[in-house]
């Protein structure tokens, strides 16, 4: 009872109640299809592209058990990777990196035979797990042995409530808002100035990471600081919607406004969680802003669109809170996980979704020839981040961890591991890949046309992938998926032009924003129908009624 009560006040006391980004373990259908059309042969071994990840890919092939790792909602198990040969007489040798990560959120491996990535630039192909990988990885690179103790958490709030109650990790990977919140909480260490250094060749992240997400990450700060000072990119997206075509048009769905039509009455979902409903809500309430000429053709655009969607006023409190309420009740449900699901079998029409899960759900609706698009509202989309820290707490003044900790990120981001990652979880990496040409090749391997195809377009990611945003990285592609799965994983520029980042929230902005949010999922006082009324006051005059009769009834039987 004493752990129960605890971790509740920690919930409390973090401030942050809802949840923003849960991932999950997925391939995309697409993916799985297009690896058993090209592979009809057994394969012998992989082929990355490199000596040294050839050999990382090969060695020690016990498999790592993370995918049995789960949090429990308190806290999280933990499963390490394998030993790398070390046994109990040079055990103090060996540097053990504690990592905590979302729920099946890396790549464990053991791929089957038809799973081979086939790219011009070699093939890709998951044999070992990554923890079990980077450990022999990081022996052969540094001649030093590493340990890694990996723990799983389900939600950001379970990570910080983890912290909270006394877990101690090196690395950790929480979402934007939560690197936000601990940084402005002094409780992360900074990234070294080697990790930076281009010039190192194993420094895959600085080497690869996208222009776009750099620029970033190099520019937003808390407190005078930039996020690229403490955090180092995993995987992004968008948020968008994702709808039935057959009977929502696509400009119908393109709104956030979607969500109080009276026309899908008991036909959509929306995210059960404060900060995604906040932002859809600002959205819908000032559309003819946000989409009036005068707004968009601005100079100042982008930061204006930003000081908009991260309003935190009172009165857009409160005006959200008032439309939320009116949503509460043309919406089928709030939802985390079950709007996938609902859209699959038909239950709703259009579901508000992250990128990643819309991806699964349009895959998924695909094997059942169900066809799902994904559209992002005209008015803003909100763009999202989960990212590695390292934790004060956890590394200290160990340099050794913390190079162990900085080398985890960097093989997390050697290309052949962004691309065994993406294919695993069906989010998109942060890393294009710099001069590695694999990840752009991997883009192409899932979504370009083939030679015959008709109805194809040019799809343009240079802002991604080019430093200018401007060059060769333009794919010719079914038309069908600038509506679907690639519009999600890569969006459009278009998309990008009108994408804004939700800001950490302080404390007190925090504790009001989450009492509006109680106000909106509890009972609605004011918006009880007048029958509802009357039978309330018939109700307590009964009770009245019954009441009077009793107390007569005893001073009788006196």
């Amino acid at each position: 009872m004493k752990k129960i009560t605890a971790f509740l006040l920690a919930g409390l006391l973090a401030g942050t109640m809802y949840i923003p980004t849960p991932v999950y373990a997925v391939q995309t259908a697409a993916a799985k299809d297009k690896a058993a059309e090209k592979n009809s042969v057994a394969v012998n071994g992989p082929s990355s592209g490199t000596d040294a990840e050839a050999a990382s890919s090969a060695a020690f092939g016990k498999k790592s058990e993370i995918a049995n790792s789960a949090s429990s909602g308190t806290g999280a198990k933990t499963v390490s990777g394998s030993s790398s040969g070390t046994d109990a007489k040079d055990k103090d040798d060996v540097i053990t990196l504690r990592v905590c990560n979302w729920e099946e959120y890396i790549d464990t491996g053991d791929w089957s035979e038809d799973e081979i990535i086939d790219l011009d630039s070699g093939d890709i192909f998951g044999k070992n797990s990554l923890i079990d990988d980077f450990e022999a990885w990081y022996y052969q690179t540094y001649g030093k042995k590493v340990r890694v103790e990996y723990s799983t958490f389900g939600t950001n709030e379970d990570l910080y409530n983890m912290l909270t109650l006394g877990d101690v990790y090196d690395l950790i990977c929480p979402s934007e808002y939560m690197i936000m919140k601990l940084m402005s909480e002094d409780q992360l260490l900074p990234l070294s100035d080697h990790f930076y250094d281009t010039s190192d060749t194993n420094n895959y992240y600085s080497r690869g990471v996208s222009p776009y997400i750099n620029n970033i990450f190099q520019s937003k700060e808390i407190n005078g600081e930039t996020w690229g000072k403490y955090a180092a990119g995993y995987m992004w997206g968008i948020t968008g919607i994702v709808y039935n075509p057959k009977y929502i048009t696509e400009d119908e769905a393109s709104t956030w406004t979607l969500f109080d039509n009276p026309k899908f009455k008991r036909k959509l979902t929306i995210k059960d969680n404060v900060r995604d409903s906040y932002f859809m809500a600002i959205g819908a309430l000032k559309s003819k802003e946000l989409t009036s000429a005068a707004f968009v053709n601005d100079p100042d655009y982008h930061q204006n669109l930003e000081d908009v969607m991260n309003d935190t006023s009172p009165e857009m409190i409160a005006e959200v809170q008032d439309y939320l309420q009116d949503v509460k009740d043309n919406v089928y449900s709030f939802e985390t996980d079950a709007g996938k699901a609902d859209m699959i079998t038909g239950k709703v029409l259009a579901n508000y979704q992250w990128s990643g899960d819309a991806v699964y759900t349009m895959d998924q609706a695909d094997e059942d020839n169900y066809t799902l698009n994904f559209a992002v509202p005209r008015e803003a989309t909100n763009i999202y981040f989960d990212g590695w820290v390292m934790l004060k707490r956890g590394i200290g003044k160990d340099t050794q961890k913390q190079q162990a900790a900085e080398a985890f990120i960097n093989f997390l981001s050697r290309p052949d591991n962004v691309i065994r990652n993406m294919y695993y979880i069906g989010y998109t990496s942060v890393i294009s890949g710099g001069t590695d040409p694999r990840i752009f090749e991997y883009l192409k391997w899932n979504y370009g046309a083939e030679p015959d195809e008709k109805d194809t377009v040019d799809y343009d990611v240079n802002y991604f992938f080019s430093p200018d945003g401007t060059g060769d990285y333009v794919l010719k592609v079914p038309e069908e998926q600038t509506k679907r799965q690639l519009s999600a994983q890569y969006p459009s520029s278009d998309a990008i032009s009108r994408s804004s980042i939700m800001i950490y929230f302080n404390p007190q902005k925090n504790s009001v924003i989450n009492q509006m949010w109680v106000n909106v999922r509890c009972f609605n006082i004011r918006k009880m129908p007048v029958w509802g009324w009357i039978l309330t006051v018939a109700a307590i005059a009964g009770i009245a009624w019954l009441c009077s009769l009793r107390i007569r009834k005893r001073r009788l039987d006196k």
